[in-house]
Parts: C-alpha cells; sequence; structure tokens
C-alpha cells in the first residue's frame, strides 16, 4: 500500500510538471505609482497567456538607479534578462558591445516576426542603427507636452478651452495666474530634457555636431547658442516673480501641478496616467510652446521614455521567452491598451490606426497631442534626437547649470558655456574608453 501511494504521489508531481517548468524571466524596471501597476498588468497578461513563461518585473529605482543596478549585476553574473534603459542611455549601451543581445537578433535567432517599419519613425530612428537595425525593443516613448488647470484659468480669466502656444503666451497667463492668486505660474520636469534638448529640436537648433552624435563619437556640445541663452535669461528672469517656478530635476514637479499648485506644468505626455488619476481639477493639454521670431519653429519634439534592453549571459530558455514576450508586447491591442491607460505614444502604427478607429482621440481631447507633435515636420539632424556617450552624466551637468542660472548665481551665457564645456569633457573622455 506503501509503495503504490509512493506511485501515485510521484505521478502526481508527473503530471504537474508544466508548472514546476515555468522559465522565470526577471525585468528590471523604473516604474512606480500608477505607471508601474500598468506594467504590472502587462507582465501578468502575458504570464496568463501562456503555460511556459513567467515575467517576473522588478522595480529598481529611477533610469540611473535601474541602468546602474544592471551594469553592476552584469559585473557579479547576477543580471536580469531584461531591463528598462532610458533613450540618453542609448549610446552608452550600445558601446557595451559584450553585454547586450541585439533585439533584432534576439527575434531572428528565436524566428519571431520583428520589423523596424511597424513602428514610428520618430521611435525606429532613435534606436536603431545605422543599418536599421533595432538595438532594443520600444517600450514607453514619451515627449514633453503642456498641461494646465482650467479650474484656475477660469478663476484667472482666461479661455480655459485654449492652452498657452508661445512662451510669451505662457508668460502673459502665469502673469495673470500669480496675480490672481495661484502659488507659482508654471513650472517643468526633467530641466535639460525639456528646456535643452526639446527646446533645441522644437526651434531645430542643435545640441551638438555631428547630428547630435548620430555621425560619430567625436560629436562636440554647441548649445549654448543666442537662441538657448535667451530662453534660458528669461526663465532665470520669469523666476525672480514665481512667473516661472523652478521645481527641481526629474519628476520632481509633477506632484506640484496635480496638487493644484502650478497653474501650468510642462511634462512627459507619459504623466498623463498618474496626472488623471492624482489631479482634482480639469486638465487641459497644449503643445510644447515656442518663440515664433526662430525660424522653422515650430519643428518637432523628440522621444524619451525608454526601451528594453537584453542582457548577455542568461541561459537559452529565458531568451526563448524573452521574444515570446516581446513579441506579446508588439500586438496591437496590447499597444493599444498601454497607450491609452498611459499616455506613452503607440509605438506601432497599427496600434495608432487601432486607437483612432476606436474613437480614442475623439473621447479624449489632447491624446493625441504627443503625436501630432512629433510629427508635426520630417526629423532634421536637430530634431531626430540626441545619441551621445555618457549623456546620462551630461544631463546632470545641464541640470546643474541651469539650476546656476535659475538661482541667480550665474548669467544664462555662463550657464550655458560652463555646461558645453564640462559636458565635452565626458565626451572626449567616452570617445577615449569606445576607440
Amino acid at each position: 500500500m506503501r509503495f503504490l501511494q509512493l506511485v501515485a504521489a510521484l505521478a502526481a508531481v508527473a503530471f504537474a510538471s508544466p508548472a514546476w517548468a515555468l522559465t522565470d524571466i526577471v525585468w528590471w524596471h523604473a516604474m512606480s505609482g500608477e505607471l508601474g501597476r500598468q506594467l504590472d498588468r502587462l507582465a501578468a497578461d502575458f504570464n496568463a497567456s501562456q503555460s511556459e513563461y513567467r515575467i517576473v518585473p522588478s522595480y529598481k529605482g529611477n533610469y540611473t538607479e535601474t541602468v546602474t543596478a544592471a551594469i553592476f549585476a552584469f559585473r557579479s553574473h547576477g543580471q536580469p534578462a531584461i531591463v528598462q534603459v532610458n533613450e540618453i542611455a542609448t549610446a552608452t549601451m550600445m558601446a557595451a558591445r559584450g553585454a547586450i543581445y541585439p533585439v533584432f537578433e534576439l527575434m531572428r535567432d528565436e524566428k519571431e516576426a520583428f520589423s523596424p517599419d511597424d513602428y514610428l519613425p520618430a521611435v525606429t530612428g532613435y534606436y536603431a542603427d545605422a543599418a536599421g537595425n533595432m538595438l532594443s525593443f520600444p517600450f514607453n516613448s514619451s515627449t514633453p507636452i503642456l498641461y494646465y488647470n482650467k479650474n484656475l484659468f477660469r478663476s484667472a480669466g482666461l479661455d480655459p478651452d485654449i492652452a498657452p502656444k508661445t512662451w510669451a503666451d505662457v508668460g502673459t497667463a502665469a502673469k495673470r495666474l500669480r496675480a490672481a492668486g495661484a502659488v507659482c505660474g508654471f513650472t517643468t520636469s526633467w530641466p535639460s530634457w525639456i528646456n535643452v534638448e526639446n527646446f533645441s529640436a522644437y526651434h531645430n537648433l542643435p545640441i551638438s555636431t555631428e547630428a547630435n552624435g548620430f555621425g560619430g563619437l567625436d560629436a562636440v556640445l554647441n548649445f549654448n547658442n543666442p537662441v538657448m541663452v535667451r530662453h534660458i535669461a528669461q526663465l532665470a528672469q520669469w523666476q525672480a516673480d514665481k512667473v516661472f517656478d523652478y521645481s527641481g530635476r526629474a519628476t520632481t514637479a509633477e506632484p506640484r501641478f496635480q496638487n493644484g499648485e502650478c497653474a501650468i506644468f510642462i511634462g512627459s505626455s507619459g504623466t498623463r496616467a498618474d496626472i488623471k488619476a492624482n489631479s482634482k481639477f480639469e486638465v487641459g493639454y497644449g503643445m510644447l510652446p515656442y518663440w515664433p521670431d526662430v525660424a522653422g519653429a515650430p519643428q518637432n519634439s523628440i522621444v524619451g521614455g525608454a526601451t528594453l534592453w537584453v542582457l548577455r549571459g542568461r541561459p537559452p530558455a529565458e531568451y526563448r521567452g524573452v521574444a515570446k514576450f516581446f513579441a506579446f508586447l508588439s500586438k496591437p491591442e496590447v499597444q493599444t491598451a498601454w497607450h491609452q491607460n498611459t499616455g506613452y505614444l503607440p509605438v506601432t502604427r497599427a496600434a495608432f490606426d487601432l486607437s483612432r478607429a476606436q474613437g480614442f482621440y475623439d473621447r479624449n481631447p489632447g491624446a493625441a497631442i504627443s503625436i501630432e507633435q512629433i510629427t508635426l515636420k520630417p526629423p532634421t539632424e536637430n530634431s531626430r534626437g540626441v545619441r551621445l556617450g555618457s549623456f546620462v552624466l551630461i544631463r546632470d551637468v545641464i541640470d546643474d547649470e541651469l539650476e546656476q542660472a535659475f538661482s541667480g548665481k550665474k548669467s544664462a551665457q555662463a550657464a550655458l558655456d560652463s555646461a558645453v564645456e564640462r559636458g565635452n569633457k565626458l565626451l572626449r573622455q567616452f570617445e577615449r574608453a569606445n576607440p
């Protein structure tokens, strides 16, 4: 009898083996709050769609903390299969040739359909090599847009249905809002991304030589031009009366808009989910402001956000699962839900077409602004994006110098000159390290 019980127990284990054989695939990411919940939902939906693989998301802090953790983990052979990396670290990841498994190679090796033609050109151009091969998987692409508090606009006697279009309009509206009692007129998140990188693209101005780094590692920063100097000087002047109020780096400005403190906010289109979830007022949307006397403005904005990079050194079974997961993420209905629930761009043409066919943009005024903005005009060498080595560090340098200007410790010209000089030293170090 005991022998038969043992046989029965072993048989039960054998029949249950598919559950035991699940291959876990660890995914390190940088999304918290509502975005983190949407990401977890994606993983859960994939896990429920098949029985061979299980995506295991793990939040590792902000973008810099996440990629830094992945680098250290790779050195100690404890790296995840997938890591979410922000757009400005693309050149750094490309230089780590032995550490990354290019996505176009992965999908080809695992015989999963994957074509750059399926994705929006503004996305593929940023993350492809010179031959057009996709090196990472487009995941959360965003671009900065303007948000405003319609309730405060009404209180200040401003038309709540008209978003400020130019920087002069922003300044005029912000002064009215301050006079009506707003704590701050307007603020922005990600100082360098919005006020230098996207400002330059939107005005068709270069960040550096060599097509903003796409043309080679010998690029030289040159964004300390008269238009940029005038813009930063104007922000510093507005700062004195809190018409503009600097709120810190990264996303620290977002709560100030959500709690009604700042009436106008320029931040990521991917913030829409959190803003909708946390704001107790009617939100308006608009495109980035521009200076109309700059020839060619507005041009087009550039993408931010992040892509998914695959790291070498994991078992073959995990890579089969990663390819299946990326194929799942590419489905139009999956991309469409992600776009609609978060505010991130629909990175595939099919997802954009499906959202439009579903009437999503008709029901959600402002939801299409990010797409209209990045496709406003065909990208130029100045508005394709930024691919510069060590740009995570360079962005910190730019933020540091902008803070010097906003606090009145340096003139706009001196701050931008210093940012260019310090940034170029980092570029030369990266160039020497990657011959």
